[in-house]
C-alpha cells in the first residue's frame, strides 16, 4: 500500500522556524498535487499549502510570506519550510498527495499520520 510518513514537528518560540517533511513510498506511477493542511481541536481541518507536480506552489493568506511549500519528485517527497511562526501556527499538520498507483486506476487522496507544531509566547 501507499504511505505517507511525516517528520520535523515539534516545540519552538515565536519568531522561530521549522522544517516539516513528507514522504511517500510504495508502488506509485504518479504523484499529481501534495499539499500540507493544519486542524486544531474543534475546527475544521484547512489548507496551508500545496503545490502541483510541476512545481507551481499555493498558499493560505495566512502563511504568504512565512511559509514555502517545495517537493523533491525523485525522493516522492514534499516539505514545508515554517519561518516566523506564531502562537496561531500551533496545530496538527498533516501531509496530502493525491497519486496514481497503475494506469488503470483512478487517482486517490492519500494521508499522512499528522505532526504536532506547538508554537510558545
Amino acid at each position: 500500500q501507499v504511505q505517507l510518513v511525516e517528520s520535523g514537528g515539534g516545540l519552538v518560540q515565536a519568531g522561530g522556524s521549522l522544517r516539516l517533511s513528507c514522504a511517500a513510498s510504495g508502488s506509485i506511477l504518479s504523484i499529481n498535487d501534495m499539499g500540507w493542511y493544519r486542524q486544531t481541536p474543534g475546527k475544521q481541518r484547512e489548507l496551508v499549502a500545496s503545490i502541483t507536480n510541476a512545481g507551481s506552489p499555493n498558499y493560505a493568506d495566512s502563511v504568504k510570506g512565512r511559509f514555502t511549500i517545495s517537493r523533491d519528485n525523485a525522493k516522492n517527497t514534499v516539505y514545508l519550510q515554517m519561518d516566523s511562526l506564531k502562537p496561531e501556527d500551533t496545530a496538527v499538520y498533516y501531509c496530502n498527495a493525491l497519486i496514481q498507483r497503475t494506469a488503470w486506476s483512478r487517482s486517490v487522496s492519500y494521508w499522512g499520520q499528522g505532526t504536532q507544531v506547538t508554537v510558545s509566547s
